[in-house]
């Protein structure tokens, strides 16, 4: 039988952390899938949010350290390749980073999404795993980019009337997006009062829900939480280890308050009768 592969395609280093980690790790142990990372910038213009980190040396030569850090995180999580687009990172949003022309977000959109368009023909994902059209909470431009991208590639691969290399045209069944819920944040909410922590949320995460897609597709990935926990570590300089939003419940409360990692499937194979939600990524593929 033909290992299926997932394909995951993030802004930065920690991305691919701090959304999806749980799925892949499941996918790759209890399913044998084969799993692709593709990363699109080297997060030079990330802040040191770990403040026993935030030192001249490691200011200075932060490119070359989340690559340190991306590479372990890839360890821990278990991806069987891993690719880098090799852009810069473009800032955030109306930052001196974002006029860079070298930055992601400014190269030509159809230039960026050839090369991925080569790595799904290279890797013929059953699967990619990206990020939402719509992104209000987070307006990174980077992860904005990854969205155009990522749609704009897949139309590439599959087109048979472009050459790629003497790369076969790929047509990839299903797409979804990484979403954060309301009702996750809500139970994360609750979860902290009944344990006696102060919660990371505010009201203002309550009142906002722009960011809700409704979720699809629900993964279970109780058994996999200490696996995720372990690769945001790993990415010392951006992750706060004492951080609430992160680390304030233990693995096994997170997994108590909500077990899933959710998403929104984007685009389903012809012929899948999909009732409206799932809970298997591979389902209605051969």
């Amino acid at each position: 039988m033909k290992l299926k592969t997932i394909l995951s395609v993030h802004a930065h280093p920690d991305d691919e952390s701090s959304k999806g980690a749980g799925i892949i790790a499941k996918y790759k142990k209890q399913f044998g899938a084969r799993t692709v990372l593709v990363t699109a910038t080297g997060g030079e213009e990330g802040d040191i949010v770990n403040k026993a980190l935030d030192r001249p040396d490691v200011r200075d030569n932060l490119g070359s350290i989340r690559a340190s850090e991306l590479a372990r995180a890839i360890e821990i999580i278990g991806y069987d390749r891993a690719f880098t687009l090799g852009y810069r990172d473009s800032g955030m949003p109306d930052s001196e980073a974002n006029s860079n022309p070298n930055a992601f977000c400014n190269v030509d959109l159809d230039v960026s999404s050839m090369k991925l368009a080569t790595i799904i023909r290279m890797e013929r994902p059953v699967v990619i795993l990206t990020y939402p059209e719509i992104q209000d909470r987070y307006p990174h431009p980077d992860h904005i980019r990854v969205y155009q991208v990522t749609m704009r590639a897949v139309e590439l691969a599959a087109d048979t009337s472009i050459e790629i290399d003497d790369l076969e045209p790929f047509d990839v069944p299903k797409i979804y997006y990484h979403i954060w819920t309301k009702g996750r944040i809500q139970a994360l909410h609750a979860k902290f009062a009944e344990v006696g922590k102060v919660s990371p949320f505010d009201d203002g995460w309550f009142a906002d829900a722009k960011q809700d897609y409704e979720a699809t597709t629900k993964i279970d990935i109780s058994d996999f939480i200490s696996i995720k926990s372990e690769a945001l570590r790993a990415h010392a300089t951006q992750i706060d280890p004492e951080s609430p939003f992160w680390f304030g419940l233990t693995d096994e409360e997170q997994a108590e308050a909500y077990p899933t990692e959710d998403l929104y499937l984007a685009k389903a194979p012809k012929g899948y009768e999909f009732s409206g939600h799932e809970d298997d990524l591979f389902a209605g593929l051969d």
